[in-house]
């Protein structure tokens, strides 16, 4: 094995290994339909990968009477609860973080999902015994588009921004990696287009896990910084 590749991954989960990216589509539509407040499904889905304080600032401007806030943050993770125990793996995913380890990378899952949430998350990616480290939201003062709980992963990993890959499915994932100067690699699986994961700024751009997988060790993954 060589000894110049990087020492670890982190993946991001919602999306780009579990299957939930319309998952909370439907429930932030339902929570905000609920509350008088209705937004386009497509729109929804477009801030998805960001958090729910920095969604809503999206969705509905940050100027909004924010009273409503805790309401509509209770309803969607109400509703998204409800999905839990039928949460599957995106194509590969699993086998995709076996690969990482076999091949002496630290896998690190760097989500900011609530503590619950990502339980329901490792539960169905069914792989703990080859992660090193998982985060959730309490590790992050600022959400996505901001860097916090990539720093929060590095931090506890105890890896360098410049020996790791970031793994995710939105333009937040990408954006978020590149204010620590660390590679995104772009999966499309979370419903994201190629063009757009690529002009945010991911180094490359697959399908989904599998399609990664299959060409893991030519990849930025696997390949020396």
């Amino acid at each position: 094995m060589r000894t110049d590749r990087p020492a670890g991954v982190l993946f991001d989960v919602d999306g780009t290994l579990v299957d939930t990216t319309y998952l909370h589509t439907v429930s932030w539509w339902e929570a905000l339909r609920q509350t008088g407040q209705p937004v386009p499904m497509a729109t929804v889905h477009r801030s998805i990968g960001m958090g729910s304080d920095k969604l809503l600032d999206h969705l509905l401007g940050p100027e909004r009477d924010r009273d409503a806030d805790g309401k509509l943050r209770d309803a969607h993770d109400t509703l998204y609860a409800e999905y839990w125990e039928r949460l599957t793996p995106l194509p590969g995913a699993a086998d995709l973080l076996r690969a990482c380890a076999e091949r002496g990378l630290r896998v690190v899952l760097a989500t900011s999902a609530s503590e619950p949430e990502v339980g329901a998350l490792r539960r169905a990616l069914a792989v703990d015994d080859v992660i090193d480290t998982v985060t959730s939201s309490a590790d992050a003062k600022q959400s996505k588009p901001a860097p916090d709980i990539l720093v929060a992963a590095l931090d506890q990993s105890g890896l360098a921004a410049e020996r790791v890959v970031f793994v995710g499915d939105s333009v937040w994932d990408v954006a978020a990696a590149g204010k620590l100067d660390i590679p995104c690699v772009g999966l499309t699986c979370g419903g994201t287009s190629r063009g757009e994961l690529a002009g945010a700024g991911a180094v490359a751009v697959y399908d989904d896990p599998a399609a990664l997988l299959a060409t893991l060790d030519d990849s930025a993954v696997t390949r020396p910084r």
